[in-house]
């Protein structure tokens, strides 16, 4: 099977790649904006050389390519839909007239909800985003969704949570060095409750969407139990044989800090405070009830555990 992987060369699109590589029936076509220094792949096109793919020759697209969120608030709006939407509705449409049969495009939960609260997010959740991120991702997907497909060929929408694994740059790598120097956390008053993706969990569910014959639709990815931040901080000490320091400083006084952050551009501001400390919980029974499985390959705590490992290497 020849799979079109977007975005390839990206943190989602390395460990996905190499993970569909190792089926030796799977010959990948990687696509990305920048080469990277080896070729790994069977085949590399640049963005820019997009049209010389004989489509012909594609049976699936997995298309992860896209504008991420920034945390900094730096970005354009603008920057999110030329690239969410833009990117998305040029590679949608050459599926469209190509042979391929299988379309997998990589949303997010943030095009549903920026917050979630004490609820659990469904896929019955009515979409109402805040950011241009989550307004690009939705329109993208509104976009594929619009389309009549031709007989044969089945789309799905995919909306992971915070998706975790080797090379993870974010918050978790944040969190991991801030243990590693000893600096206790000091949000331990914050409780909350936060879905994650394991990159092992993702990986079993794209193989299985790509080589089983499972009823195409928009469903949200995530482990099966959710994690508090308190309960990461102690997963990342217990990886470095550390004891866990959180403090529960008074969280009105935190969230002053965080808005003077947001002036002075420091590393704690409001949107990093809100990603670290709010409550984001997931379903993922319906994409489980499609998959014909009761739980997931891993727990969230055993995957957590493994990516944790790969950073202390």
């Amino acid at each position: 099977m020849n799979i079109l992987v977007t975005g390839a060369f990206g943190f989602v699109g390395t460990n996905l790649s190499q993970s569909l590589k190792t089926l030796v029936k799977h010959r990948l076509i990687a696509v990305d904006i920048a080469e990277p220094v080896v070729h790994v792949y069977d085949e590399f096109y640049s963005w820019q050389e997009l049209g010389k793919i004989d489509w012909s020759a594609v049976d699936s697209i997995i298309h992860l390519a896209g504008k991420a969120h920034d945390t900094k608030n730096t970005s354009e709006e603008q920057a999110y839909f030329d690239i969410n939407v833009g990117l998305t509705r040029k590679i949608f449409d050459y599926f469209l007239s190509s042979d391929a049969k299988k379309f997998l495009f990589f949303s997010s939960v943030k095009a549903v909800a920026d917050a979630v609260g004490d609820e659990v997010l469904t896929e019955d959740a009515e979409c109402n985003p805040q950011t241009a991120y989550g307004k690009s991702k939705l329109e993208a997907e509104q976009y594929i969704l619009s389309k009549n497909l031709p007989t044969g060929k089945k789309v799905f929408v995919l909306r992971p949570c915070m998706i975790h694994g080797p090379g993870n740059k974010g918050n978790l790598n944040l969190l991991f060095k801030l243990v590693a120097k000893g600096i206790p956390w000091p949000l331990g008053a914050f409780e909350n409750s936060r879905s994650f993706t394991s990159i092992e969990n993702l990986q079993f569910i794209i193989k299985q969407l790509v080589e089983k014959d499972v009823e195409p639709g928009t469903y949200q990815v995530a482990d099966d139990e959710p994690l508090s931040t308190n309960e990461l901080i102690r997963l990342i000490a217990a990886s470095q044989n550390k004891k866990a320091r959180i403090w529960n400083f008074n969280s009105a006084l935190i969230r002053f800090a965080a808005n003077v952050g947001d002036k002075l551009h420091l590393p704690l501001n409001s949107e990093r405070l809100k990603k670290l400390t709010e409550s984001y919980v997931v379903s993922n029974a319906r994409l489980k009830n499609a998959l014909g499985i009761e739980n997931m390959p891993v727990s969230a705590e055993e995957g957590m555990r493994r990516t944790l490992r790969g950073f202390g290497v």
